[in-house]
């Protein structure tokens, strides 16, 4: 789903008329493209399988996995699944512990990743009762794949760098102080998160290096 093209470039023209640097960001680099994902566990797992492996081990396992318990990943089949048999697949255990957390939850009803709160925060807290799920986790997903317009990740490193780079900004701004920043670029922080990482990567394009954490 995510946020589309247009909803980009609305949301970027209006903060462009509120701080005068994004319209200058958006003349050098232009519109980012959208970014979307999709609904449900499955986007969920993804993210759990490829914590801390790289993009390649995470497909091999996930492939592994989706051998094993079918290409819908059935929540219910999931949780049942032997923890050896989860480890067969290249799972640690910690990422068991976490994979059969977010199984359980949907299997249960306890989380209707369909009808997740529209209260952002609500739905940032329903969706961190998942182990191995935090706040950044969260708050990618219902960007990604709910195309929700206001959701601000402040704690990304890449929207800290770009932020305080197109501010001025000495050195990079933690956390804190870019989340009280954002309130006057509220509701269209969603849109400028994604062009953080879109100028964060054709500004490190431009100086010859690889490309931005996201």
């Amino acid at each position: 789903m995510g946020l589309s093209a247009a909803d980009l470039r609305r949301g970027l023209d209006a903060l462009a008329l509120v701080e005068p640097a994004f319209a200058t960001g958006l003349a050098t680099h232009g519109y980012p493209e959208p970014r979307t994902g999709m609904r449900g566990h499955v986007s969920l797992l993804r993210t759990i399988v490829g914590q801390q492996v790289s993009t390649a081990s995470a497909n091999a396992i996930y492939r592994r996995l989706e051998a094993l318990i079918g290409a819908e990943m059935d929540p219910a089949t999931l949780a049942a699944t032997p923890d050896e048999a989860l480890r067969a697949v290249g799972l640690s255990r910690q990422k068991i512990s976490y994979v059969k957390s977010l199984a359980g939850l949907v299997a249960d009803g306890e989380l209707d990743l369909a009808a997740l709160p529209a209260d952002d925060e609500e739905a940032i807290a329903q969706l961190t009762r998942i182990k191995g799920i935090g706040r950044w986790s969260a708050e990618i997903y219902l960007l990604f794949a709910e195309g929700r317009p206001d959701v601000w990740p402040a704690g990304d490193l890449a929207v800290q760098i770009e932020i305080g780079h197109l501010l001025g900004h000495d050195e990079r701004p933690a956390e804190k102080l870019v989340r009280s920043l954002s309130g006057r670029w509220s509701p269209y922080r969603g849109a400028l998160a994604i062009f953080t990482w879109h100028h964060y990567g054709r500004r490190l394009s431009a100086k010859g290096a690889d490309k931005a954490p996201i």
